[in-house]
């Protein structure tokens, strides 16, 4: 109860929240496998065996091969995530996982065993499909199984677990990157295939969440799942009242419309607002210019005339583990909204003094504000914009359209990482047909923080505190963002009482009452 203790806002829920903490924070291992992958590449490709080995001249990549081997796996991810609630919504939230986990490890087994740039191509697709699948059910877990208020923190540490897996990404990649063999990259490759096997182990004794056994129609399950979760009795009036609030609700969104891709973008019950903020969250996440840090930051600090770019790059890794641990302590106590303001000031700032510096100046110094300025800028994203981009996405979304919303909005941070990863040794390379914008490309990334202050301004509701099903009703009443703070929820679950009369109940359903 340690985390409980620290991120607890005053609350005495009933029964215990450990283990659906323990729960939510062993899925959020999904992370790793998405941040040990996105940092492995970097590092690998920067290796003078791989150079040898996987390139025409034996010296360097191109700027187009370059480009290639590392945005394929976003077009992977991207098909893995629209594709997850058909995993989800059908298998369920942990089978799901389990399924894309194992995709995951064939596009590892291909990878390592790859000699060539075509296969290794290919087990980048491959491994993309398991990523983008696991990214899109891993936070829909987590804000089903979590108490409200350790929401934001259980699931911030999806983040966290992502940084994790940089981090021990640029630790390996550091370890091998001067063997004169396969094990150069074979052995950061093929540590892959670990995290898969914890994770979809694990998955195999955790229980089913009790929203998707209320969305199949099967309350009993969902009964002894939310049991399991918050350690109580089926028959205890708190784990009645959960169960029944969320049954009535999902009742009452069936009543309003369908389930169905369309539905997701329907003006009605303001989900075509709730579709637009997450997909633009996940987007402007990308776009805050993170990825081009752990994509190509090694092979960018080397032509920056920074003497050990693997280790800078070690050292900004470590920062953003660090530092999405204020992160997941304050989610639940400032909120979804300051956060996102404070974070994007933060980057903002930092990526217009790299800019401008580096432009300027082409020295020692300019050096150190890069390394110091990049640093201050990853803290700001670690903190803020690195987990709750996920906490959101997680809680906006009604019961019945939730798994294709964060679905959507995951294939979006994916289908925005392709066009940067893409992207970007096309702007900062100065070869033939490149932009050659070198730190200049900082100017981008500055004006697109910028955007990210106004958005959050304008689009992002506070919802630390309520339920899932209480954020839906936020939605349905406020429709100005900057006013969430004023919503005081309007209804309740009634006591659960077994005796309840005839017109009250039905089987085991105690409606919602108004109050």
């Amino acid at each position: 109860m340690g985390l409980a203790n620290i991120i607890n806002r005053g609350e005495k829920p009933e029964g215990s929240a450990f283990m659906a903490a323990f729960v939510a924070v062993f899925v959020a291992f999904g992370g790793i496998l998405f941040g040990y992958d996105t940092g492995t590449i970097s590092g690998v490709m920067a290796m003078p065996f791989v150079k040898k080995t996987f390139t025409d001249d034996g010296l360097e990549f191109t700027s187009e091969q370059t480009s290639l081997i590392t945005s394929i796996l976003s077009a992977g991810t991207f098909t893995g995530a629209i594709s997850a609630p058909w995993a989800s919504d059908t298998l369920g939230r942990r089978l799901g996982l389990i399924l894309f986990c194992v995709v995951f490890s064939v596009g590892a087994i291909l990878q390592t065993a790859a000699t060539g740039r075509t296969l290794l191509i290919v087990g980048r697709v491959v491994a993309g499909l398991g990523v983008g699948g696991v990214s899109s059910i891993v936070p829909l877990y987590q804000s089903e199984v979590a108490p409200k208020w350790i929401r934001g923190a259980v699931v911030s540490i999806y983040q966290f677990a992502i940084t994790i897996g940089l981090l021990l990404a640029a630790i390996v990649n550091n370890a091998t990157k001067n063997k004169d063999n396969s094990a150069s990259y074979r052995i950061p490759l093929g540590l892959q295939l670990l995290w898969a096997v914890i994770l979809s182990g694990g998955l195999i004794l955790l229980p089913e969440t009790p929203r998707f056994w209320i969305k199949k129609g099967e309350y009993d399950k969902a009964a002894d799942s939310l049991r399991r979760l918050r350690r109580l009795p089926v028959e205890h009036e708190a784990v009645q009242k959960e169960l029944l609030e969320i049954q009535s609700s999902h009742d009452h969104e069936m009543q309003i419309g369908s389930a169905t891709w369309a539905a997701c973008f329907s003006p009605k019950g303001s989900q075509l607002k709730r579709m637009l903020t997450g997909i633009a969250i996940q987007a402007l996440q990308q776009l805050t210019g993170i990825n081009f840090i752990f994509y190509y930051g090694t092979e960018f600090f080397k032509k920056s005339n920074i003497s050990n770019p693997f280790l800078i790059q070690m050292i900004t890794n470590i920062v953003n583990v660090v530092m999405t641990i204020p992160g997941i302590m304050f989610v639940d106590r400032v909120g979804r909204r300051k956060l996102l303001l404070i974070g994007a000031i933060v980057m903002c700032s930092s990526e217009f003094i790299v800019a401008a510096v580096g432009t300027a100046i082409d020295n020692e110094t300019s050096s150190k504000v890069l390394i110091a300025f990049t640093c201050t800028f990853i803290a700001g994203f670690a903190a803020t914009w690195g987990p709750i981009a996920w906490v959101v996405i997680g809680e906006i979304f009604p019961l019945r359209i939730r798994a294709k919303g964060v679905a959507l909005c995951a294939a979006s941070n994916w289908l925005f990482n392709f066009a940067i990863a893409f992207a970007t040794p096309y702007l900062v390379d100065e070869a033939p047909g490149s932009a050659g914008l070198k730190t200049k490309v900082f100017f981008i990334w500055g004006g697109c923080n910028f955007l990210c202050i106004a958005f959050t301004y304008f689009f992002i509701y506070e919802t630390k505190g309520l339920t899932l099903e209480e954020v839906d009703q936020m939605y349905a009443e406020i429709k100005i963002a900057s006013r969430s703070h004023q919503f005081v929820p309007t209804t309740r679950v009634a006591a659960y009482d077994e005796h309840a009369s005839d017109d009250k109940k039905d089987g085991q359903h105690v409606y919602i009452e108004s109050v």
